[in-house]
């Protein structure tokens, strides 16, 4: 029997702390000591319309956080606790919840709607709530019932498909949603709460409908009824209506093709006269088109003969209507949207199609666009000048180097001057325009550059001048400079062009990223990204000097940061990204100068200072600055190599502190890779931390907390434990190989069908055959028979890893060098079990084939190895 909760509800909103306190503490009693008959009498609060609506809202939401939550583990948790809730007063919160679908109050409806949701995502796919489907369809079968129950109906329609996969409902059942859904929407026979609800539900059941979708007769009526409805007279349901059409555009493309005349009418209309928030939508589903061609093109190889999907070329086709319709929206700027990176209105989204569209048809849409910009990049009106420059920026991408060269070699020395136009939006999109320019069609290296010897100067002239100016200005700016210095990596002869220009470079970059005018450091961040591209594509031979005197001015600052004064969060948060920025400065100077053994002195003098300041920054404590902190401490590892090891007594406990970081995984992850480098360069040294470092990683791995994408390095780092250790590494098998063994026999059943887990089951089996790799090398010439007892273990995985044709090029090559390793440390030892293994023959021969040459010669190597086992 519920019980009355009524007023506890009500208590544990007070503005009073100690009733809240007190009232809250009862419900979580209530809660722990009888969890079925609290989520009933919760669903009796909901349901009853007597009850004030402060206790119902708050009931419906402790429902629902007792049923779903974002994180996976505790979400797990809670479906456990309903599933083993007794079976009759689980059906007692479900009929509690389907009554108050009928609910006078709308905010009641809406709650039980979600929470019926949620409880259908955990029983539906378990085929525990057969009957859902049906009683809401008889709600909307019924010609009496109202219209409030119908609109909560048609909501809750609408969750549970967003909430269950479409292999959960039979063909049947799908039939009879999408018919009450599409009648829902009927001009005739509902009002607009109704068509509204129907029309979001039906937004929700697409991935539903393929079968349906494949039948023509059914196919015309949805898209009737859709295009009917986005010409309705209420905002909110045209807009609801478009958001189908773009789900439409992505899903079934392939059948699109009878009915693109009337969308592109009907888009069109909408996209020159109605409201934005339905024209943002219209625009949006030709962003969607452009997404699926320009995928059909990727996947298009002439060679293989393949005609894979139809490609029916709609936005090629349309293309003479479509342009000047972006074009036009260009024209419909808002005054200071420059100024704010969250804005998303109709210029811009028009720009971001008319991108789009450019990579689906390359040169064609170049002389549709240029008139555009011709006429009006040079009119009075500062609206003409900045459409016309976002158009020409807008499509930089997917015309060829040799159709774009010309006009932006024409074009530049416009834009050029355009930096110092009267209206600060115009200056904003040409800075953003020339960093596309410098992106797109500045590459020394490949043998093209829009920019000569000859026009640099005046290139850098204009954005070192123009990055003194307004902020948003010259955020755009370092963006440009950032890519500039991006295309003289590695480009020969040609890196040198920036070398004479580097000090005031860097100093324009320091000068800005300290400007306090930015507002929310966005700036001074993006001036130290710039500035740490600078360094990195700098020529070392030529600018070594000058990187040398910029390392004192970047350690004075990380020194200054220590003393700022904290008064708030606020400013602990302002501390820790400057300290990130300039820990990720000295991380880049760090790799620069480890690079060349001319320059690597420069560093060795410096560590014990460098040192001294990353370890005043993680007194500092903050999860962000520890990040960076850290891989810098990981590059200055490498770069003192032995030396490192004086450093470890004080930075051991910090390295404990990243370990342990379940919390922020990337820091841990971040962490484990950190020991890797710190082993690389101390080899045995390393051995007085190993005791606490593997118990900090084993118990890692057995954490049901720690995200699972930081397991994969923690197996690599293994390896590196071991090759750095040699035989000291036995005391840690008995515990470190069957958590190996557990691992590779999780890949063996993970699930396929799931890209994402394919990744991870990729990263998974390569650190493992990493760990081994370590661990077989790190024996090998002491005690290699610690490791003959796993070795049938790791054959097998090594086969049933070459059986899988979805497996990673980067997996297969570390399956190829363990498999040597293997032969090479326990020589005779595994000479029957390689015998009894025919497989690795055909999968050495495949390798043999690759065209990736690594993989050949990491394959001969092992073939090498094995055959001299074989004759041993």
């Amino acid at each position: 029997m519920a019980m009355e909760i009524t007023q506890f509800l009500l208590a544990a909103q007070s503005a009073d702390a100690k009733v809240r306190t007190e009232a809250e503490t009862n419900l979580r009693q209530f809660q722990e000591q009888n969890m079925p008959l609290f989520l009933l009498s919760l669903s009796v609060e909901l349901s009853n319309d007597e009850k004030p609506v402060e206790s119902r809202r708050l009931a419906g939401i402790v429902l629902k956080n007792s049923l779903d939550a974002k994180d996976a583990i505790r979400k797990e948790q809670l479906v456990q606790q309903w599933m083993a809730i007794n079976v009759s007063i689980k059906s007692q919160i479900k009929d509690f919840l389907l009554k108050t679908l009928g609910s006078s109050v709308p905010e009641a409806r809406h709650t039980s709607a979600q929470v019926i949701a949620k409880i259908a995502s955990i029983e539906v796919p378990r085929k525990q709530w057969p009957e859902l489907i049906g009683s809401l369809l008889n709600n909307m079968t019924q010609q009496d019932k109202p219209a409030a129950l119908k609109q909560a109906t048609l909501e809750t329609l609408g969750y549970v498909c967003e909430e269950i996969s479409h292999q959960d409902l039979v063909q049947d059942e799908v039939n009879a949603v999408l018919t009450a859904v599409v009648q829902g929407m009927n001009l005739a026979d509902h009002g607009p709460e109704v068509r509204l609800a129907a029309t979001k539900a039906l937004y929700n059941a697409l991935e539903f409908a393929q079968t349906n979708f494949e039948n023509e007769m059914e196919r015309n009526y949805i898209m009737k009824v859709v295009c009917d409805t986005a010409m309705s007279k209420e905002v909110e349901i045209r807009q609801a209506a478009f958001e189908c059409l773009v789900a439409i555009a992505s899903a079934y493309y392939e059948v699109l093709e009878p009915y693109m005349q009337t969308l592109f009418q009907l888009t069109s209309n909408v996209v020159k006269s109605d409201e934005e928030t339905v024209a943002l939508q219209a625009i949006e589903f030709w962003s969607s088109i452009c997404d699926e061609e320009i995928e059909l093109q990727e996947f298009e190889s002439p060679e293989s003969g393949d005609s894979g999907p139809p490609h029916s070329c709609f936005i090629e086709k349309a293309l003479s209507s479509l342009v000047p319709l972006l074009l036009e929206t260009l024209l419909k700027q808002e005054e200071d949207q420059d100024q704010d990176d969250t804005i998303w209105n109709i210029s811009m989204a028009g720009g971001t199609c008319l991108g789009l569209v450019a990579r689906t048809v390359g040169d064609a849409i170049v002389p549709l666009v240029m008139p555009f910009v011709e006429s009006n990049i040079v009119k009075p009106d500062w609206h003409c000048r900045e459409a016309a420059t976002y158009a020409f920026g807008s499509i930089l991408e997917g015309p060829s180097v040799e159709k774009l060269s010309p006009l932006v070699q024409a074009g530049l020395e416009f834009l050029l001057n355009a930096m110092k136009d009267g209206n600060n939006q115009v200056k904003d999109t040409t800075a953003w325009t020339l960093s596309r320019i410098f992106e797109l069609l500045h590459s020394p290296a490949n043998g093209f550059s829009v920019i000569s010897p000859e026009n640099l100067e005046r290139v850098l002239a204009v954005l070192l001048e123009s990055i003194k100016d307004a902020p948003n200005v010259a955020e755009k700016v370092c963006g440009a400079i950032y890519y500039l210095a991006q295309g003289y990596e590695e480009a020969g002869p040609s890196s040198s062009l920036l070398s004479p220009y580097l000090t005031e470079i860097i100093s324009c970059l320091i000068t800005t990223a300290d400007r306090t005018d930015g507002g929310d450091s966005k700036l001074r961040s993006s001036a130290y990204e710039t500035l740490n591209e600078v360094v990195r594509c700098s020529n070392i031979a030529e600018t070594s000097s000058i990187i040398a005197q910029l390392l004192p001015v970047i350690m004075s600052k990380l020194g200054q940061t220590m003393d700022i004064q904290i008064v708030s969060s606020d400013d602990r948060e302002k501390q820790g990204d400057l300290q990130a920025s300039l820990c990720g400065v000295l991380q880049v100077i760090i790799q620069k100068f480890s690079s060349t053994d001319e320059t690597k002195p420069i560093i060795l003098q410096a560590a014990n200072q460098i040192m001294l300041l990353f370890l005043k920054v993680f007194g500092c404590r903050s999860s962000t600055v520890h990040e960076e902190a850290m891989l810098a401490i990981g590059a200055l590892a490498y770069a003192t190599g032995s030396q490192f090891e004086k450093y470890m007594p004080e930075f051991y406990k910090y390295l404990e502190m990243g370990l342990q970081n379940f919390e922020e995984y990337q820091v841990c992850g971040i962490t484990v890779g950190v020991v890797g480098d710190i082993c690389r360069s101390l080899d045995d040294k390393i051995l007085p931390y190993c005791d606490g470092i593997m118990g900090l990683l084993l118990k890692d791995l057995a954490s049901s907390e720690l995200h699972r994408s930081v397991k994969p390095p923690i197996f690599s780092c293994f390896g590196d434990i071991a090759l750095a250790i040699g035989e000291h590494f036995e005391k840690y098998v008995p515990y470190a190989l069957p958590m190996m063994q557990g691992a590779a026999e999780i890949c063996a059943k993970m699930e396929t069908s799931d890209e994402e887990m394919v990744d991870y089951g990729n990263q998974l089996r390569r650190s493992i055959f990493e760990a081994y790799s370590g661990i077989l090398q790190g024996f090998k010439t002491v005690k290699p028979e610690v490791m003959v007892p796993y070795a049938q273990h790791l054959l097998k995985f090594i086969e049933l890893v070459s059986r899988d044709s979805e497996r990673d090029e980067s997996v297969t090559k570390a399956a190829v060098a363990v498999m040597g390793d293997l032969a090479d440390a326990l020589g005779s030892n595994i000479k029957l079990m390689l015998k009894e293994s025919a497989f690795y023959d055909e999968f050495l021969g495949e390798c043999l084939q690759s065209d990736d040459e690594q993989l050949k010669e990491t394959a001969g190597w092992t073939q090498g190895m094995i055959q001299r086992v074989m004759v041993l």
